[in-house]
């Protein structure tokens, strides 16, 4: 069923409210009001800090693409990258820091966190399909966490619900920034995300309550789940292309589950699936073509490396560990080298971490999974190595085109090291975000501290 061009614009904008679209007509019939939902009812309210024209030079950089200079300068103006390279033009008037004998790449991006979700509680485990959930509602911004991982270089966190349930609910993607509030943190544009999850999480929890306790129950939720969205879909379908053809059709009832899923199919949401066996990653793959709609990343994927091809055919990245696996059945088969294994068949691969600990200690992963690699015979440059915790882990939270190397044109997102950053003693020193030093080492009065972690009043302290 086919729209108008101008009728998709009309209602493919998420920023409209229900029932107060004004529609033209050539027909005397009264009409109630266009239906169109909200596609982003919780907008991100985020907002840079003021920043200055800064030129950082005689640095060691990566660039977060796989590339590497030595002694170059990175500018920033406006919140962007304006210049990265070594015959860099430095302005007149521009803050200068000397980076002689450091290293600059870009903000870490943690494809894969539950800092501020798990202070609530990740899972919700009324049902196995809570696709209607969104994470960003059990986000504690005032998490001591966040902090944490902005001093390690982290500047970009995807937030997941947990792997209970089959669909757990939808992401929420947040920049390491001060804030009162969820959407302070919010990172403007970003794509939401549905985390769903197979193997032993949603088994083990649901079997108890009569749901699935098999691999073939799992997917036969999965698939019964995506029947279900697609004539959702086709429902809204139908009601838009009526209203446009001059009809009166009344507008589906709406259901919060259905349209997560249908936001899959329709290309604005984001697969965000946790897996760690290669065959239930292929039945995952065979099944989103079954329905047409893509995988975006695999989390958690210790069995990469057994069908490393097959994902990077499918353009799909990896997000894993560097050396954690063998805690459970489904886990017994990961082995070390995979990380850069899945790197090698030319896949994207991604360092997540899955833990406010090593959120804060992603750069030591990467250097894990290097040397794991280097042991095979399988080595790679400093570059490409944190290429895994840059511009890949931006591709699979779907913001490469603004984040994740040190282009022109994209945010200015930056770290200082004290040092080669895939060192054991490399610290960031400075963190940028969007061209504003939101993290200084050495300057305790430009260090973000939560209120949590200011402490608390105790009885007798008005007194």
């Amino acid at each position: 069923m086919k729209l108008s061009k101008a009728f998709k614009l009309l209602i493919g904008v998420s920023a409209i409210a229900v029932g107060t679209v004004a529609f033209a007509q050539d027909t005397d019939i009264e009409r109630a009001s266009l239906v169109v939902h909200d596609k982003n009812p919780f907008p991100s309210t985020y907002q840079p800090w003021p920043s200055q024209m800064t030129a950082i030079t005689n640095a060691h950089i990566l660039t977060g693409d796989g590339g590497e200079i030595e002694s170059g300068t990175v500018l920033m103006d406006g919140g962007k990258i304006v210049a990265v390279g070594t015959g860099v033009s430095i302005p007149a008037g521009a803050n200068v820091i000397d980076g002689t004998g450091k290293w600059v790449t870009p903000g870490i991006i943690d494809m894969h966190s539950h800092m501020g979700i798990w202070t609530d509680g990740g899972n919700d485990v009324r049902a196995a399909n809570t696709a209607g959930m969104w994470g960003e509602h059990s986000v504690w911004p005032q998490t001591p966490n966040f902090p944490a991982a902005l001093a390690a270089g982290v500047t970009t966190q995807m937030q997941l619900p947990g792997s209970a349930n089959q669909f757990g609910g939808r992401s929420v993607t947040l920049k390491m920034v001060p804030g009162r509030t969820t959407e302070d943190l919010k990172f403007p544009g970003a794509p939401y995300g549905i985390k769903m999850a197979c193997g032993e999480n949603p088994r083990r929890v649901h079997q108890a309550q009569g749901r699935p306790s098999t691999a073939m129950g799992v997917f036969y939720g999965y698939r019964s789940s995506w029947i279900d969205a697609t004539e959702y879909k086709n429902s809204w379908d139908k009601y838009y292309a009526d209203y446009e053809a001059g009809e009166d059709p009344k507008a589906p009832k709406r259901d919060l589950k259905n349209e997560t899923l249908m936001g899959v199919l329709n290309g604005e949401v984001l697969i965000e699936q946790h897996c760690y066996r290669a065959d239930e990653m292929v039945n995952v793959i065979n099944m989103s073509k079954e329905f047409d709609y893509k995988v975006t990343a695999f989390h958690h994927v210790v069995e990469a490396y057994k069908i490393a091809d097959i994902l990077a055919e499918n353009d799909i990245c990896a997000g894993m560990w560097a050396d954690w696996w063998g805690f459970k059945l489904e886990s017994f088969d990961g082995i070390d080298e995979n990380i850069p294994m899945m790197a090698a068949a030319g896949g994207c691969a991604v360092v997540h971490s899955d833990s406010d600990n090593g959120g804060q200690r992603l750069n030591q992963e990467a250097a894990k999974a290097w040397a794991d690699g280097k042991r095979v015979g399988l080595d790679f440059t400093h570059g490409e190595v944190f290429q895994w915790l840059t511009l890949n882990a931006a591709k699979a939270i779907g913001l490469d085109d603004v984040v994740g190397s040190l282009t022109a044109g994209k945010n200015a997102d930056v770290v200082i090291w004290n040092g080669d950053p895939l060192s054991v003693y490399a610290l960031a020193e400075n963190v940028f975000i969007d061209g504003a030093m939101h993290y200084d080492r050495d300057n305790q009065d430009n260090q973000w501290i939560t209120d949590n972690a200011l402490g608390y009043v105790t009885a007798g302290d008005h007194q």
